[in-house]
């Protein structure tokens, strides 16, 4: 099976059109070819890169509604909307934030009450 390559240009150029058949049908293995075609290391280490916990998961493994939430951490209901439906994404300081509540939630809801209460 040819495997067709498009730059992002190419693909707005299509109307952003994708045929998804193509995409669902392509393997690790091409994506592995392709990477050794670009010149990269398909077994090299990723460096720099972060794993970010989605805020709806932190959230909802916390227990929360979205509204207890956003007041839990100190932002609008707006904002974490904005996060949960991917507008916009925490800035680092708030990734960290949701790391430390998604270990452990309790823990970090006991400090955050104790802040606002200071």
């Amino acid at each position: 099976m040819a495997i067709v390559r498009m730059t992002s240009e190419e693909i707005h150029a299509t109307g952003g059109k994708i045929d998804r058949t193509k995409v669902d049908a392509t393997t690790e293995q091409d994506i592995r070819r392709q990477m050794i075609e670009d010149g990269k290391d398909p077994d090299a280490p990723i460096v720099g890169a972060r794993v970010m916990i989605p805020p709806a998961v932190v959230r909802k493994k916390a227990g929360l509604s979205q509204d207890a939430f956003a007041k839990a951490i100190g932002v609008p209901l707006a904002t974490l909307r904005n996060w949960e439906q991917g507008r916009t994404e925490p800035d680092p300081a708030v990734r960290a934030l949701l790391a430390l509540i998604y270990d452990d939630p309790e823990r970090a809801f006991r400090v955050l009450s104790k802040e606002s209460a200071a």
